[in-house]
């Protein structure tokens, strides 16, 4: 299955490098690459989230370490919409409205 990030995933996945990279630039990277690799793993296996229904239609949750992937699938798509860290206070504002790409 196909896996694509919104704007604001890949958004968070650099802010969240830059974040770590103030410390330790060389983890910066492995833990990017990390989070990346989960996210891609869901393409594969997109039904082992947690549903979050209080986020949005159709929103699922798969935590990686202290940060949450939240992502949407379709029938022929995962699509990321956010990765933050799970100290947020995160509500339905975060995440996009669903696109109108369903089943693609």
């Amino acid at each position: 299955m196909k896996v694509t990030f919104s704007p604001a995933a890949r958004d968070d996945l650099l802010e969240i490098a830059l974040y770590i990279a103030q410390d330790n630039p060389t983890r910066a990277l492995t833990f990017a690459d990390e989070l990346e690799d989960r996210c891609t793993a869901l393409g594969h296996a997109p039904g082992i989230g947690t549903a979050r229904p209080e986020l949005g239609d159709g929103v699922l949750m798969l935590p990686h370490g202290r940060h949450l992937i939240f992502y949407r699938r379709t029938q022929r798509s995962v699509r990321i919409e956010r990765v933050m860290h799970s100290a947020r206070d995160i509500g339905v504002d975060d995440l996009e409205a669903p696109s109108d790409e369903a089943g693609t």
